[in-house]
């Protein structure tokens, strides 16, 4: 058994080369199952943001 790639034979580039397009279809595959998943276009709600807030930790403000 051979640990180099360099000398590793022409099945075993075969098999890297398989396996790795196996795994790369399979990422792409659940990234576009993931995109679509549970989005249902017809019942997207917009959100508009609101006035914004001011929140202070401290009671007392000093007016200048």
């Amino acid at each position: 058994m051979s640990q180099s790639i360099r000398s590793a034979d022409r099945t075993t580039h075969i098999k890297i080369v398989a396996v790795s397009l196996m795994t790369g279809i399979l990422v792409v595959a659940v990234g576009i199952g993931a995109r679509n998943f549970g989005v249902d276009e017809d019942s997207a709600t917009v959100i508009k943001a609101g006035r914004s807030a001011h929140v202070s930790i401290e009671d007392n403000s000093i007016v200048r």
